[in-house]
């Protein structure tokens, strides 16, 4: 697409001396998704797969669950006072379209979600909710109970594993050290897909966006990793996307693993090296005679 990344002057200081150079960053713009041609949210996000997030985020709203549900995705023509509009394939053109709008329409007969009625434009899946009603918020509108799918087991010497796969995966990180990723593997530790982005919860959406153009929600074999740390944000989309298994390298926050316990998601955080905590749904982890302490 050629946004990905753009080129500014560094002044760049090493040992004492001081040079100047280009130097490669992440580019960050905002979207803005709307629904059936309303305004309904706006992120800051890497451009490219945008289809796809706006997708992943109307599933983790609860909006989308099948792709039957979709009707088709455009970028919006004139958003900046020209351009053309285009359904849901390549994302490159012209004009003065910024492609930084979305319209996600619906198929007739979808119900929408309370939420879509009473609000406009926010800029995250919890906005206006805090504690219980975020919990209750996800409980009541999940497709695909986590609880209510085939088991799951996996060693925690394949989960270690994951982290250096992640990370050999990261083409745009390795040119500006600038983005995270979310992942998708196989029970077995297959990858079946990769996305970057300079938030952690739109590499998830564009996951989830992909999974659901493919007809392959619910993820209810996959095993979800996300680079840093796993928020209440990132435990909603796992959920609402069907996927039993969360792995962050960093922490979780209180409400992530309340909402894991609540759920049934299988929580995993620090996963660094051989070493990890879980936190909740340890019943997929294939412990062997561990003796808990304290």
């Amino acid at each position: 697409m050629g946004r990905v990344t753009e080129r500014r002057k560094v002044i760049r200081i090493r040992d004492g001396a001081v040079s100047a150079r280009p130097d490669t960053l992440v580019a960050e713009e905002p979207l803005e998704i709307r629904l059936n041609g309303k305004p309904l949210a706006i992120t800051m996000r890497t451009p490219g797969d945008d289809f796809a997030l706006a997708a992943g985020f109307l599933v983790s709203e609860g909006v989308l669950a099948t792709a039957d549900d979709l009707q088709n995705i455009v970028y919006c023509a004139g958003a900046t006072g020209g351009g053309t509009s285009r359904s849901s394939g390549a994302e490159s053109g012209g004009g003065s379209n910024t492609y930084n709008v979305v319209d996600v329409r619906t198929t007739p007969g979808v119900r929408l979600p309370d939420f879509t009625l009473e609000r406009n434009v926010y800029t995250s899946s919890s906005c206006g909710l805090c504690g219980k009603a975020s919990l209750d918020a996800v409980r009541t509108t999940a497709r695909w109970p986590i609880a209510d799918t085939p088991p799951v087991r996996v060693e925690p010497e394949l989960l270690a594993s994951l982290p250096d796969r992640l990370r050999a995966s990261q083409q745009v990180f390795d040119r500006t050290g600038g983005l995270h990723a979310a992942a998708l593997f196989t029970e077995e530790g297959e990858l079946l897909d990769i996305r970057e982005d300079v938030g952690r919860h739109n590499a998830v959406d564009k996951l989830v966006g992909r999974a659901l153009q493919n007809g392959s929600l619910p993820l209810s074999r996959a095993i979800l990793l996300v680079s840093g740390r796993a928020s209440f944000e990132l435990a909603q989309k796992a959920v609402m996307a069907g996927i039993p298994l969360l792995a962050a390298v960093s922490a979780p926050s209180s409400l992530a693993v309340d909402l894991a316990a609540e759920t049934g998601l299988t929580l995993v955080g620090f996963l660094r090296g051989s070493n990890m905590n879980v936190y909740a749904g340890e019943d997929r982890i294939a412990l062997r005679a561990a003796t808990a302490q304290g």
